[in-house]
């Protein structure tokens, strides 16, 4: 294990597999202490902070629908007792329901818009009392190539990311001189339950191949590593163009 990150406390929310699994055991890695938020997978993430803790590093497991304020209220408050007051938020819970514009309902609208947004506002809010307190503090938002372009789930999720980014950007602006920084990473096409069954998408990637969670991870590591930058979108697309 690494130091780099050693007194430190990191929640990750949508945890327990795929690309928020890899980020909580790259964090791990360099000396975090890491809450695993899920759902439902309660089990995943309980493997997911066992396997962390036998290779020395700390971790708890954390379920929480965190789209509900007092459930997010009650995470914090479980995280700050079990490991430490939050330092580091990578807000990647997330839902992707697949319709088209003629299939799209309210409630999917809602739904998305619930789960991938207003969480990251909610956990956002939560955490920043005591990044404040201690000057110090990285927040990640996970969006997505569907920010920006047409993607392939839908204009719930379009709209649901870009307004993450958007996010991203408001307070970025305004805890700059705080020593709090906002950035998001934008993944286009990873290899996780979402593309599963779906080979034909790699047709449309010019390296030829998904992007792995790993490489996802390896990019918020780079934004929690930088006091500097802080405002940006770093967009993992193996080649893609959005237009």
């Amino acid at each position: 294990m690494s130091d780099s990150l050693e007194g430190r406390t990191a929640l990750v929310t949508g945890g327990s597999r795929g690309i928020g699994a890899a980020v909580c055991r790259a964090l791990a890695e360099a000396g975090a202490a890491v809450a695993v938020n899920c759902r439902e997978r309660i089990g995943q993430a309980e493997q997911l902070a066992d396997e962390i803790s036998k290779r020395g590093g700390r971790a708890i497991a954390v379920a929480a629908d965190v789209s509900r304020r007092e459930a997010v209220a009650t995470v914090i408050d479980r995280v700050t007792t079990g490991l430490g007051p939050v330092d580091i938020l990578v807000n990647n819970a997330g839902i992707a329901i697949t319709r088209g514009i003629d299939d799209l309902t309210e409630d999917d609208f809602d739904r998305t818009i619930l789960i991938n947004l207003k969480s990251a506002f909610l956990c956002t809010q939560a955490v920043l009392p005591a990044m404040r307190a201690r000057k110090w503090g990285r927040i990640v938002n996970i969006s997505s190539g569907a920010a920006r372009g047409a993607g392939a789930i839908g204009p719930h999720y379009n709209a649901s990311k870009a307004g993450m980014e958007g996010l991203t950007r408001g307070y970025a602006a305004r805890l700059v001189k705080e020593g709090i920084t906002v950035n998001a990473v934008a993944p286009s096409l990873i290899e996780t339950d979402m593309m599963s069954g779906q080979p034909q998408l790699v047709s449309r990637i010019p390296l030829g191949r998904f992007g792995t969670a790993e490489e996802v991870a390896k990019a918020v590591m780079l934004l929690v590593d930088n006091a500097y930058m802080t405002g940006q979108t770093i967009a993992l697309s193996g080649g893609m163009a959005f237009n």
